[in-house]
């Protein structure tokens, strides 16, 4: 591994950024990542930003299912973000398409579109299982040095 590659690994598991991304969900997990991203929940403190571009992004947080009209845009989007590229699947509908799943226009989870590196279960998924999913998924980071 190059010294650049462990530089940017590095980065990764002591500051990353996050690109929230809404699939069409119901907003109820949109507003527990926002939630968790608050000063009573303080997903900061693990260096966690939130930031508006997928340039500038680590980790694609996705919450709703993948509908038709949404497919494409994701998979434009996923590949915007710089490598290494993380996926997590926020809520039930991310994961598995949830009370949406096998309508006419709705795929399925963001893993039938995008590879996804973390799931987060929960309708809505609280914060705190937003926090502890970011927190396993950096542990993971450090653990594959």
């Amino acid at each position: 591994m190059s010294l650049a590659h462990r530089a940017v690994r590095w980065g990764l598991r002591k500051s990353p950024w996050i690109l929230h991304f809404n699939t069409g969900a119901c907003n109820a997990c949109d507003i527990e990542i926002i939630a968790a991203l608050t000063p009573r929940f303080d997903l900061e403190r693990f260096g966690v930003l939130l930031r508006g571009t997928p340039r500038h992004c680590d980790i694609m947080a996705c919450s709703g299912p993948v509908t038709k009209q949404i497919e494409s845009r994701i998979q434009r989007i996923y590949e915007q973000v710089p490598e290494p590229k993380l996926v997590v699947a926020v809520g039930t509908c991310a994961t598995s398409g949830g009370v949406f799943d096998g309508l006419y226009n709705v795929k399925s989870g963001i893993d039938q579109v995008i590879p996804v590196s973390a799931y987060i279960p929960g309708c809505p998924a609280s914060p705190q299982a937003i926090i502890d999913g970011f927190a396993k998924l950096l542990k993971t980071l450090e653990e594959k040095k």
